[in-house]
């Protein structure tokens, strides 16, 4: 006779299966969870933050574009924190220590928000310090999730990463109509307040890492330095990485109308925090629903079809927002806060869709000894891409003439931001096509003769990583 299973195990298959997208749930994977949904929760202050810069400080759209990108900079640096991580152990630890120390960052950052904060520049650094705060947090918990697929299938290793950031945007979730709320009802001191609690929680659960500790002399530190810069380099030159990563650099560094369209619908069509956290609230369910799309449709999408048809669309519909900038909305019997629901929920799936097949294949093209390090260098391309965005964005603002009260160009803005997105489509070929697996394009045969031991063992472990698949 067959027994049916007590009813805890099936629970907990249950839980497994459909609520950790398959990974099995013990502390360690909390932990990381929670690193990622204190990421997302910190979008409470975001509101306030923009609110405080325009309101309290009285910077223009360009200075705020300018000042959004400065506070960028960390994650540019991303592979700095991954190096250190990965080769300085802090009391003895890579991971559970900078997790601390990320905490501790945190809260200072927003205590200073709060408190101290007078001026553009004391704004500038407050904001930095946060900055960075979050990404050595980021950093860490890449790491870990990337130790863990390395040793898994293709197809669960995509399952992780959705679960991640899933629950980053389960965070957002959670506080995207609160952002609104809050700052509806207290001043924005008071949302840096509460928002400087949530680093701490990092702090918390840095103990349920699974780490031995490390206390490795000076000496011993140097040969495994040189050998994580050599590994870096040994992946980063070939050329089915780079040419990717420059293909994502240049699709993302196209100029942005983000700071200059905040100013439009907070002074022109007087869009209230209440109702901002709202759309919040939109675009985190559409971050989720494009998650969950890419999970169940597109994680077998070669990369030029997914970056090629979101990049058309995503243009197409940015137009769609001259519609709100010249009020021709109204005139077709839609209200400016419906229209601004629909747009937002569109291109964030749309969005989200795009970048999670980037994710995974960062992720899987990190040697074992350095996965901190490359795959922060990895994601910093984004980052960087996205500064000059914001930079590239703030310059064109200026130079159009768009300011808090004058708005007559911000059209020409729109179009100006949306066509540019085009420009790196005639370069899609740089990006891996149906049949071609890029990572096992690394290392070739020819080039083993030319390599000292320590790197053809890391050519060997990057190749049975590639093999895998």
């Amino acid at each position: 006779m067959i027994s049916a299973d007590p009813p805890s195990r099936s629970l907990k298959t249950f839980l497994t299966e459909k609520l950790f997208f398959g990974n099995e749930p013990t502390p360690e994977l909390l932990a990381i969870l929670t690193v990622y949904f204190v990421q997302g929760i910190l979008g409470l202050s975001r509101l306030a933050v923009s609110f405080f810069l325009k309101d309290e400080l009285h910077l223009s759209p360009a200075q705020v574009g300018a000042l959004l990108g400065v506070a960028a900079l960390p994650w540019v640096v991303k592979p700095l924190f991954g190096f250190l991580s990965d080769g300085l152990p802090l009391f003895g630890y890579r991971r559970r220590s900078y997790l601390v120390l990320s905490g501790i960052l945190g809260t200072l950052a927003w205590v200073a928000l709060a408190t101290l904060v007078q001026d553009a520049w004391t704004a500038t650094l407050a904001i930095l310090l946060s900055s960075i705060s979050i990404a050595i947090s980021d950093v860490i918990a890449d790491s870990i999730v990337v130790e863990r697929v390395r040793g898994e299938s293709m197809a669960q290793s995509g399952s992780l990463q959705s679960l991640t950031w899933a629950v980053s945007a389960l965070g957002g979730l959670i506080t995207a109509y609160l952002s609104g709320w809050l700052l509806q009802q207290f001043n924005t001191q008071t949302v840096f307040w509460i928002t400087a609690a949530f680093p701490l929680i990092v702090c918390g659960v840095a103990g349920w890492i699974v780490e031995t500790p490390l206390l490795p002399s000076l000496d011993a530190k140097r040969p495994v330095i040189g050998t994580q810069i050599k590994q870096v380099w040994q992946a980063m030159k070939q050329k089915a990485i780079w040419l990717p990563t420059l293909f994502v650099f240049l699709w993302q560094a196209t100029p942005s109308s983000e700071s200059a369209f905040f100013f439009f619908v907070t002074n022109d069509l007087g869009f209230q925090p209440e109702f901002l956290g709202r759309v919040r609230l939109v675009t985190s369910l559409a971050a989720l629903l494009g998650i969950w799309l890419y999970q169940r449709f597109f994680k077998a999408v070669p990369f030029r079809v997914i970056l090629g048809w979101t990049t058309v669309l995503a243009s197409a519909l940015g137009m769609t927002t001259l519609l709100l900038v010249t009020h021709t909305n109204r005139a077709l019997g839609i209200d400016d806060h419906w229209f601004s629901l629909g747009d937002s929920l569109i291109l964030t799936v749309m969005g989200q869709i795009a970048f999670m097949p980037v994710l995974v294949l960062s992720a899987r093209l990190c040697p074992p000894g350095i996965e901190a390090t490359l795959f922060a260098l990895l994601m910093s391309i984004w980052n960087l891409a996205g500064l000059l965005s914001h930079e590239l964005g703030a310059l064109l603002t200026q130079w159009l003439g768009v300011t808090e009260t004058n708005f007559e160009q911000l059209w020409l803005l729109v179009v100006l931001t949306n066509l540019s997105t085009l420009l790196p489509l005639p370069f899609l070929g740089w990006l891996p096509g149906e049949d071609e697996d890029p990572v096992a394009q690394l290392f070739p045969q020819e080039e083993e003769s030319q390599v000292s031991p320590t790197e053809r063992e890391s050519e060997r472990q990057l190749l049975s990583v590639s093999r895998e698949q």
